[in-house]
């Protein structure tokens, strides 16, 4: 396994104490992280934070819509005007309950709570004044604040507290927002999103949507394009993985081949029968394998994880992980000698290729739009394979592990010095 090497931050000059060292208000120590509850958006936020020594030093924020109902219906909403949507429609049918069918399916009870009960009691809503007014009232103190967030929901909140303590934050925004970009201290976005559409793509969008969805003009200094995801991956994770786990995978036959198995999306679509040829590609390569590890998602199809329970679980070379914690992921990362991976997860694929090991793709070439240009990048970059059932899995093959967190880090740091202000060392 190749190590991954995060850029080492710039050192203080000697027997300079720190406060002083190129101002009083100059040292960024803090980070508030503006989440929309995805697991995947949040993951690369964190994953920055991380990267930029500040994991121990942020704070969550997030922001939440209703839920179930007719709420489903108006996800495509900016998250303000589904708020005061939501909250005209209880006036209309109730405070305590509101009655809709959603989709032919049975009458759901809407709860009146903002966000329903979905575990977020203990994660603090995101609110652009409020934050904005920590951060000016503590700026003094504590100094600047670097605020992270990626998703759709977090764009406004984001761009607002740039807007209201422009002084006191340095904003950074990650995945492409389609709105002016200057709105951002930094934007972080994979090249496929900024560029989202391949010439073949393009032609199967509407052309009212193509000036929307294509940007028509080169990014300049202050947008990061990145190859994949951003996550929490490095060597220091690795090697925590590798001594946590080692008790249950040292002892494996190897080499290790871990199937994470994903789900089929707008621009990834799937079935039963990905599951079969899967199945089909497994067996053929079976002889060559010491032990194979199979992982399913939450997003994965009950009738593509059923055919591959039926067809693999009673192999003695073959583990199905159940869904029970403690989630095998971190370990399987650290201890694989390969990876077969469905095309559908630019996150789970982002994470594979940040180990330098073998990576087997499923299903990318019924990928569309910007997923078929990530999957070409990576192809082009020797990255990864397809997964053909032909494949020796004991001939392993190596190339630069993708490196995105560590690289947008290094630019953060760049951006932040520009403006005179640095990380805590």
């Amino acid at each position: 396994m190749k190590p991954i090497r995060l850029p080492e931050p710039p050192s203080p000059t000697p027997g300079v104490p720190e406060i002083f060292e190129g101002g009083t208000y100059s040292i960024v120590r803090r980070a508030v992280v503006i989440g929309n509850g995805s697991t995947w958006s949040e993951n690369q936020s964190v994953g920055l934070v991380r990267a930029l020594g500040l994991s121990d030093k942020h704070v969550l924020y997030r922001v939440t819509r209703p839920k179930g109902g007719v709420n489903e219906w108006l996800h495509w909403l900016p998250v303000s005007v589904h708020k005061k949507l939501y909250f005209v429609l209880r006036r209309i049918f109730g405070y305590t309950q509101l009655l809709l069918t959603a989709r032919g399916r049975k009458h759901v009870l809407v709860h009146p709570e903002n966000g329903g009960n979905v575990g977020l009691s203990s994660i603090l809503e995101a609110d652009a004044k409020q934050i904005a007014k920590m951060a000016r009232e503590t700026y003094e103190k504590d100094g600047p604040l670097l605020v992270v967030a990626s998703g759709r929901d977090t764009i406004s909140v984001a761009s607002s507290i740039k807007r209201l303590a422009s002084e006191n934050v340095f904003v950074v925004q990650i995945q492409h927002p389609r709105v002016k970009l200057n709105r951002f201290d930094l934007v972080i976005t994979p090249r496929h999103d900024y560029y989202p559409l391949t010439p073949q793509a393009q032609e199967q969008v509407p052309r009212f949507l193509k000036r929307w969805l294509t940007p028509q003009e080169p990014p300049d200094e202050h947008v990061v394009l990145t190859v994949g995801a951003l996550h929490q991956i490095d060597s220091a994770a690795l090697r925590n993985a590798a001594s946590a786990w080692n008790d249950e995978f040292a002892p494996l036959p190897k080499p290790l081949l871990v199937v994470n198995i994903g789900g089929p999306t707008r621009q990834c679509r799937y079935g039963a029968d990905i599951a079969k040829k899967l199945i089909s590609n497994l067996l053929s390569v079976l002889a060559s394998c010491g032990t194979v590890r199979i992982s399913f998602s939450s997003r994965t199809p009950d009738k593509v994880s059923s055919i591959i329970v039926k067809q693999l679980g009673d192999n003695p070379k073959v583990f199905i992980w159940d869904g029970r914690e403690p989630n095998p992921h971190m370990g399987h990362l650290a201890w694989a000698d390969a990876f077969v991976v469905t095309a559908d997860s630019i996150s789970m694929i982002s994470e594979v290729c940040s180990t330098g090991k073998p990576v087997y793709v499923m299903g990318a070439e019924r990928c569309t739009w910007k997923y078929a240009d990530f999957h070409k990048s990576l192809r082009e970059r020797g990255v990864v394979r397809p997964f053909l059932g032909s494949e020796d899995i004991s001939e392993s093959w190596s190339y630069p592990p993708l490196n995105d967190t560590a690289e947008a880090a290094s630019r953060v740091r760049e951006a932040l010095a520009e403006r005179g202000w640095r990380l805590r060392t």
